[in-house]
C-alpha cells in the first residue's frame, strides 16, 4: 500500500526509473543523494523520505544496480560508491512497517553481502592498477564502500554477525596490500567497538580464522599502521572477552605468542598497546583472570539462586495477599452483617414499640368512644365481656404456641418412627421374596428314612383310617394292579421333576447368557467405529433370530426408500413406525446377520 503525502521529488524519480532504460537507472538513482543531504539529519521529514524511498522500491533498485557488473554501469566506481552511501543512509533509521520481517531478514543481509563483494572487486582493481592516481582513486572508493558498510552495521547491530561470518569479509581480511589491510582492520576494530558480543556467536572456525589473520598481519608486515591496528584489535578482543583471552593463553595454535610479542621493537607508536597486550598474556594476569572468572561464576550462581528464591517468594506472594484479602473481607463482611443485624433488631424493636403504642392508644380511644356510646348501667357488663374476649384470645394464642412447641419437639421422633416403619416394611418384603424364591427353586432332597417308631405310628394311622372308612372288599389282583399303577405314576412324576429341573437350569443359563450378551452389546461400538473382527463377535447362533433381524432390517429399508406420497396416510401409531422405533437400537448396535462361524 503506497503512503499518502509522498514527496513529489521521490515520485518523479520513481517514475523516471520505471520509464528510463536500464543503463540510465544508476544515474537517476543518484538524485536521491541530493534529497537526503538537503534534509536535516534526524528529522521526521527525513524518516518520511526514507519510508517513501522504500515503499516505491528504490532501495531494491539500488541493490540490483550494485549486483551488476561495474563496467556496464555509467560512471563506474564513482556511481557505485555514491549508491552505497545512498543505500546505507536510507536503510539506517528506516521503519519498514508491515514488511519488517522481509526487510531485516532479506534486504539488509543482501546489502551487507553486496558491500563486501564490491570491496573484493575494488581490492582486485586496486592490485591490478598500474598508475598511482588510479590507485589513489580506487582506494578512495574502497574507503567509501567500507564506511558505508560500517554505517549500515552501526545502524543495524544484528548485521555484525552476518558480516563476521561471511567468507567475503575473510577474503578482504587476507589482503596482502598494506593500505587495503589497514582499512579492513580499522573497519573490524570499529565494528567490534560497537558490539563485540557477536564475535563469540560466529562459530569457532570463523573466530580462529579472524584471529589467525590479525596475528599474521601483526608479525608479517613492516607497516607501523597495520601493526598498530592489529595490536589494538588483539588487545580489544582479549580485554572484551575472557574466552578469547583464554584461547590466546592456552590454545596450542597460539603457543609462544607472548614470547614473540616481547621481542617486538620498543619505542614504536604502538609500544604502549603492545606492552599492555604482553602484560595481559602474562601468567599472573592469567591467574587473576581465572580468579575473576571463578568469582564471576560464583556471582552468577548466587544471582541465579537469589533470583530463584525471589521468584519463589513472589509466586507465594499472590496467594498470601489473596488469603489476607479474603480474611480481611470475611471479617469486614461479618462486622457489616453484625452491624446490619443490630440495626434491624433496633428498627424492629422501635417498630414493635410504636405498634404497641398505637394499639394502646387505639384501645383507649375505643374504650372512650364505647363509654360515650354505652349506657352507664351497661358499662360494667361491657367491661366483663371485653375481659372475657381478651382472655379467650390470650388462651388461644398460648395453646397454639404450646402445641407448636410440642410438635417441633416430637418432629424428630416422628421422622425416626416413619423411617423405621419404612425400613421394616422393605426388609419384610425382601425376606418374603427370598423365602418365596427359596421355596420355588428348592432342589428335591428325597424322602426321609422312616424309623421303626414312625412306621408303627403310620401303620396305626392307616388302620384307624381303614376302620373308619370301610369300603368294598378289593381282590388281591386289583390291589396289586393299583399298586403297580401308583408306582408307575410316582416314577413318572420323579422323572418329570428331573426334566423340569434340567429345563429350569437351562432357562437360567439362557437368561444369564442373554443378560451378558445384552451388556456386551450396550458397551460395544457402533458398526461405523468397529474395526477388524469385532463385528463377527456379535453374530447370533440362532437362525430364527438372524432371520427375524434380517426381515426387520429389510422392512425398515423399504419404508425409508418408499416415496413420500406413500407415507402421507400413515399415523404416528402405525405398525411401520412402531417397528422402526423398536428396531432403532437393533439397527445401530444389535443388528445380527447370518450365523457365527464355528
Amino acid at each position: 500500500m503506497k503512503p499518502t503525502g509522498t514527496d513529489p521529488r521521490i515520485l518523479s524519480i520513481a517514475a523516471e526509473v520505471a520509464k528510463s532504460p536500464e543503463q540510465n537507472v544508476p544515474v537517476t538513482l543518484l538524485k536521491l543523494k541530493e534529497i537526503i543531504n538537503n534534509t536535516p539529519l534526524g528529522s521526521s521529514e527525513l524518516k518520511k523520505i526514507k519510508q517513501d524511498i522504500y515503499c516505491y522500491d528504490l532501495i531494491q533498485y539500488c541493490l540490483l544496480v550494485l549486483s551488476q557488473d561495474c563496467s556496464r554501469i555509467q560512471g563506474g566506481w564513482n556511481t557505485i560508491s555514491q549508491l552505497t552511501q545512498i543505500l546505507s543512509h536510507c536503510c539506517v533509521g528506516l521503519e519498514p512497517g508491515e514488511d519488517a520481517e522481509k526487510f531485516y531478514n532479506e534486504l539488509l543481509p543482501s546489502a551487507a553481502e553486496n558491500f563486501l563483494v564490491l570491496g573484493i572487486q575494488l581490492q582486485t582493481c586496486f592490485i591490478n592498477a598500474a598508475k598511482a592516481e588510479e590507485k589513489d582513486e580506487l582506494l578512495h572508493f574502497f574507503h567509501i564502500v567500507t564506511d558505508s558498510l560500517f554505517w549500515l552495521v552501526g545502524g543495524h547491530v544484528g548485521l555484525i554477525q552476518n558480516v563476521l561470518h561471511s567468507d567475503h569479509f575473510l577474503h578482504l581480511l587476507q589482503a596482502d596490500n598494506v593500505q587495503i589491510g589497514s582499512a579492513v582492520l580499522m573497519m573490524l576494530q570499529n565494528i567490534l567497538q560497537i558490539n563485540s558480543g557477536d564475535l563469540l556467536r560466529i562459530g569457532e572456525r570463523a573466530l580462529h580464522s579472524i584471529l589467525d589473520e590479525v596475528i599474521f598481519k601483526l608479525f608479517s608486515t613492516s607497516s607501523p599502521l597495520v601493526r598498530s591496528t592489529a595490536t589494538k584489535l588483539l588487545l580489544l578482543m582479549a580485554e572484551s572477552h575472557q574466552e578469547i583471552f583464554i584461547l590466546l593463553r592456552q590454545s596450542a595454535c597460539y603457543k609462544g605468542l607472548r614470547r614473540l610479542l616481547s621481542k617486538q621493537e620498543a619505542g614504536t607508536e604502538f609500544s604502549e598497546e603492545l606492552r599492555q597486550l604482553v602484560s595481559l598474556l602474562s601468567p599472573t594476569v592469567y591467574q587473576e583472570v581465572e580468579e575473576q572468572k571463578l568469582h564471576q561464576a560464583a556471582c552468577l550462581i548466587q544471582a541465579y539462586w537469589k533470583g530463584f528464591q525471589t521468584r519463589k517468594r513472589l509466586k507465594k506472594l499472590p496467594s498470601a495477599v489473596i488469603a489476607l484479602q479474603r480474611s480481611f473481607r470475611s471479617k469486614r463482611t461479618k462486622i457489616l452483617l453484625e452491624i446490619n443485624r443490630k440495626k434491624e433488631e433496633e428498627d424492629l424493636r422501635l417498630q414493635l414499640q410504636l405498634q404497641r403504642q398505637r394499639a394502646m392508644r387505639l384501645s383507649r380511644e375505643l374504650r372512650l368512644s364505647m363509654l360515650e356510646i354505652v349506657h352507664p348501667g351497661q358499662v360494667e357488663k361491657h367491661n366483663r365481656e371485653m375481659e372475657e374476649k381478651s382472655a379467650v384470645i390470650i388462651q388461644k394464642h398460648w395453646r397454639g404456641y404450646r402445641e407448636r412447641k410440642n410438635f417441633r419437639q416430637q418432629r424428630q421422633s416422628l421422622t425416626e418412627y416413619k423411617a423405621a416403619v419404612t425400613l421394616q416394611r422393605a426388609a419384610l418384603k425382601f425376606l418374603a421374596k427370598c423365602r418365596k424364591k427359596k421355596k420355588l427353586f428348592a432342589p428335591w432332597r428325597g424322602l426321609q428314612e422312616l424309623t421303626d417308631a414312625r412306621r408303627v405310628e403310620l401303620k396305626q394311622q392307616v388302620d384307624d383310617y381303614v376302620r373308619r372308612h370301610l369300603g368294598s372288599p378289593m381282590p388281591d389282583v386289583v390291589s396289586r394292579e393299583l399298586h403297580a399303577q401308583a408306582q408307575e405314576r410316582l416314577q413318572h412324576y420323579f422323572m418329570g421333576r428331573a426334566l423340569e429341573e434340567r429345563a429350569q437350569q437351562h432357562r437360567e443359563a439362557l437368561m444369564a447368557q442373554i443378560s451378558t450378551n445384552a451388556e456386551q452389546l450396550m458397551k460395544a461400538p457402533s458398526l461405523k467405529e468397529a474395526e477388524g473382527k469385532e463385528p463377527e463377535l456379535f453374530l447370533s447362533r440362532s437362525r430364527p433370530v438372524a432371520a427375524k433381524a434380517k426381515q426387520a432390517h429389510l422392512t425398515t429399508l423399504k419404508h425409508i426408500q418408499a416415496p413420500w406420497w406413500k407415507k402421507l396416510g400413515e399415523e404416528s401409531g402405525d405398525e411401520t413406525d412402531v417397528l422402526k422405533d423398536e428396531l432403532s437400537v437393533e439397527l445401530e448396535t444389535l443388528f445380527i446377520s447370518g450365523t457365527k462361524a464355528p
